[in-house]
């Protein structure tokens, strides 16, 4: 199956990457490899790409794509991986790395993955198929306290108490085996007049359970950390994200590391040390376009932020 997927934010988001021709560059989320090749068009023969995804269907895709392009390696692993992963090719240090959060297309779009709630499938979602955590064994198997938890931390959802007591009533009788049977209790618990407006009512809960079941929010952290410390100076990054809880991130990841001198104010000289790390590029973040809304209606809620290393 290819692996078809309309990168968002493309040309502004490799542009804010500054590429050099020589430069060594990551794309953390090579998906259908749109900004892949995008990079690839700005590098020479000496520069490199290193494209990371944990979706086998990605690499497979990829590996027809680029065939023949001896500038990108190809690496199936997850981006919290980052550093040791480039330490097995010898690479210490880097030019530039770009992430593309969130779900991709294909992925939505494969019913049989279970990320979607409007086809009917197993209760999958995992991005790597190689994980054991399925959505199928948290909703069956956590406590009622831990779902609603999730739901609420995780997709934000103001009925996240009702739909978990609804979800374990459920399980009690019989396990929750696909999309559509989640789909169906979810819309139970969910009063009739809070499902008129807004969003399909599984969106948030989909949400919630996709981003528990691959740790999305706890590597996003862990790997921006790593990024920082492959970058070299004057080296780059850019990250787009598809929701506020990435996006919370990625803001604050890039204020903190903006952050000079933390002593309190009442001391006239700085005894902390602390010095800017990174510099915003992006003091508030970019856009799709109503153009490439147009063509691409899933970049909507997408944001782009990026900073530069001191």
């Amino acid at each position: 199956m290819t692996f078809a997927h309309v990168s968002v934010l493309l040309v502004e988001a490799v542009k804010l990457l500054k590429i050099k021709k020589d430069g060594i560059y990551i794309d953390c989320t090579l998906g259908g490899g749109g900004h892949s090749e995008e990079i690839l068009k700005h590098l020479g023969e000496s520069g490199r790409l290193f494209s990371f995804d944990q979706d086998e269907y990605a690499i497979a895709n990829a590996k027809n794509k680029f065939t023949g392009i001896a500038n990108i390696i190809l690496i199936h692993d997850n981006f919290v991986n980052l550093g040791p992963r480039l330490l097995n090719y010898g690479i210490e240090s880097v030019d530039g790395i770009l992430y593309d959060l969130g779900v991709s297309s294909p992925q939505l779009d494969m019913g049989e993955r279970g990320f979607s709630y409007q086809q009917d499938a197993p209760l999958d979602m995992r991005m790597n198929v190689d994980n054991s955590l399925t959505a199928r064994q948290a909703v069956n198997h956590l406590a009622e306290e831990e779902l609603a938890k999730i739901f609420w931390e995780y997709g934000e959802e103001r009925w996240a108490k009702r739909v978990a007591e609804f979800l374990v009533e459920h399980r009690s009788a019989k396990p929750v085996e696909t999309t559509a049977e989640l789909v169906t209790i979810i819309k139970k618990a969910i009063p009739k007049g809070a499902r008129r407006e807004g969003p399909h009512p599984a969106k948030r809960i989909f949400q919630a359970l996709r981003i528990y079941v691959n740790n999305e929010l706890g590597n996003l952290k862990d790997s921006l950390e790593q990024s920082l410390d492959l970058l070299k100076p004057a080296g780059r990054i850019s990250i787009i994200t598809f929701h506020s809880l990435e996006d919370r991130i990625v803001k604050q990841f890039i204020k903190e590391k903006t952050l000079g001198c933390i002593c309190p104010r009442m001391i006239p000289i700085c005894v902390c040390g602390q010095k800017p790390v990174v510099k915003n590029l992006t003091k508030k973040p970019l856009e799709p376009t109503p153009e490439e809304l147009t063509h691409n209606p899933r970049a909507r809620s997408a944001k782009l932020r990026g900073c530069e290393k001191n």
